[in-house]
């Protein structure tokens, strides 16, 4: 089964949550859950899933858990078709 990491750049306690769009190397999205005890990781798990049509049990936080630079693992997707279902979900929140 295929899998990819993603870089995020997240920024937490936000108004609007949602994925904001590119952030170098790294995609920037935003939640509404705060940093602390892990409700924003939880809230990056279900955004992230929600976005590229997975389950969330399939998005997992790797790297970065106590950070706003992290990196999810996503099973089932491979990195091209990561990258075409964010770009189509960047388009649309815009």
């Amino acid at each position: 089964m295929a899998s990819t990491r993603l870089r995020l750049r997240v920024v937490p306690g936000a108004a609007k949550p949602g994925l904001i769009g590119r952030y170098g190397d790294a995609w920037k999205l935003r939640v509404a859950a705060p940093p602390e005890g892990g409700a924003a990781n939880e809230a990056v798990v279900d955004l992230v899933a929600r976005t590229l049509g997975v389950p969330p049990r399939m998005v997992s936080v790797v790297s970065g858990f106590a950070s706003r630079d992290k990196i999810v693992e996503v099973d089932g997707l491979g990195a091209d078709e990561t990258e075409v279902r964010l770009a189509s979900a960047e388009r649309k929140d815009q």
